[in-house]
C-alpha cells in the first residue's frame, strides 16, 4: 500500500517496475559519472531499482519519483566509491614513457576509468544529447574521479543535472550552505588539477569531423604511419589501459607504431558510439589467419581539428559484448 497525493492505493509490483524502468538510462549516466565504470554503473542502477521496487509500497509521494530514485542511486554510489582508490587514466598516474622502451606492466581493471556506449546513457532531444556528450567524455569523468565522492555527487547534481542548491541539499540530507561549500571545493580541486581538457565538441553530422575520422581510418587500416602523424595534434597522446604506459607527441607516436605498436598492421576499424566522442572497435588479424579478432575499443579526442588523444581500452572479453560486437570479424563483415 502506498500513498499518492494523499490517497492510499495498492501498488502492483509489475506496475511499479514499469514506472521505474524509464529512469534506467539517466540513472546509468549519473552512476557512470560517479563511478567511472560502465559495469559498476549498471550494477549500481540495478541495485537502485531493486531497492526502489522493494520499498515502493512505502513511497508516499512526498517527493517526486525521480528525486527519490536519485537519492537511492546516490547512496548506492557513495557506498560503492572507495576513498582509497578512485579510477583514473594512465596520464593521471604516471609520467609519459618512451615509445622505444614502453612500460607494459598491467594494473587491475578497477584502476581505470572505462568507456561506456552512448546508447546506455544518452537520450532526449538534440540539445540534451549534446550536453550529455560533453559530460560523459573520458576527460570529464576522469576529472570527476579526483574529487571526494560527496563533492563529486554535488558537482554532478548542481552543474551537470542543473539541480538547485536546495534540491541537492534535500537529496543529500544536508544544508544548502554545505552544498555550496562542497561545490566551491570541487571546482577548486578541478582547477588545481588542470581542469578538464578543452577538446572540440563531437558533432556526428559535422562534415569536417567526419572527413578527419575517415582519413584516420584509412591511414590506420593501411598502416600509413606518416599519414597518421599528419592527422595528429603536436602533443597528441596514446594510452592503453590496462597498461601503465602512455606516450606523448607526434615523434614518439610514430616510433611507437613503427616499433612496439607494429602489431596493429592489418587491423580493421568499426565505428561505435562511446562517451560522446568518436570511437572505433579495433580488430587485429586473427592468429589462425581466419579474419580478425578484437583488440580494443579506441576513443578519440579532437582539439583544433586534429586528433589529440587516443585511448585504447583492451578489456575485449567484456567490452565487445557491451557494444554487441562480434568476437570475430570476417572479410565480408569488414568490407560492409
Amino acid at each position: 500500500m502506498a500513498r499518492v497525493f494523499g490517497v492510499s492505493v495498492t501498488i502492483d509490483r509489475d506496475d511499479a517496475a514499469e514506472q521505474l524502468e524509464p529512469f534506467r538510462r539517466e540513472l546509468t549516466a549519473f552512476c557512470y559519472r560517479m563511478l567511472g565504470s560502465a559495469f559498476e554503473a549498471e550494477d549500481a542502477v540495478q541495485e537502485t531499482l531493486v531497492r526502489a521496487w522493494s520499498k515502493f509500497d512505502g513511497f508516499e509521494g512526498r517527493a517526486a519519483l525521480r528525486t527519490w530514485l536519485y537519492r537511492i542511486a546516490t547512496n548506492v554510489c557513495l557506498d560503492m566509491a572507495p576513498a582509497a582508490q578512485r579510477r583514473a587514466r594512465p596520464m593521471d598516474l604516471f609520467s609519459p614513457g618512451s615509445a622505444t622502451a614502453p612500460n607494459l606492466a598491467q594494473l587491475e581493471e578497477s584502476i581505470w576509468v572505462g568507456p561506456i556506449p552512448d546508447e546506455r546513457v544518452l537520450s532526449g532531444d538534440p540539445v540534451e544529447v549534446a550536453v550529455g556528450r560533453e559530460t560523459i567524455r573520458l576527460a570529464f569523468v576522469s576529472a570527476l574521479q579526483k574529487l571526494p565522492a560527496r563533492q563529486r555527487a554535488v558537482l554532478i547534481l548542481r552543474e551537470v543535472l542543473a539541480w538547485s542548491a536546495a534540491e541537492t541539499a534535500e537529496l543529500l540530507e544536508t544544508s544548502v550552505a554545505s552544498v555550496n561549500s562542497s561545490l566551491q571545493r570541487a571546482r577548486a580541486t578541478l582547477a588545481d588539477n588542470g581542469g578538464v581538457a578543452d577538446t572540440d565538441t563531437f558533432k556526428p553530422l559535422d562534415e569536417t569531423q567526419q572527413a578527419l575520422l575517415a582519413r584516420y581510418v584509412r591511414a590506420f587500416e593501411a598502416f600509413d604511419v606518416d599519414g597518421l602523424k599528419r592527422l595528429l595534434h603536436q602533443d597528441a597522446v596514446l594510452n592503453m589501459p590496462p597498461y601503465q604506459m602512455w606516450v606523448r607527441g607526434v615523434v614518439e607516436l610514430g616510433e611507437w607504431w613503427l616499433g612496439a605498436g607494429c602489431g596493429c598492421q592489418g587491423s580493421r576499424m568499426l565505428p561505435v558510439e562511446a562517451n560522446g566522442t568518436p570511437a572505433f572497435a579495433q580488430y587485429r588479424p586473427a592468429e589462425d589467419g581466419n579474419g580478425w579478432t578484437p583488440w580494443g575499443i579506441t576513443l578519440l579526442e579532437i582539439t583544433d581539428g586534429r586528433i589529440s588523444a587516443m585511448t585504447n581500452h583492451m578489456d575485449t572479453e567484456r567490452l565487445f559484448p557491451l557494444w554487441g560486437l562480434p568476437m570475430r570479424l570476417t572479410a565480408d563483415a569488414a568490407n560492409t
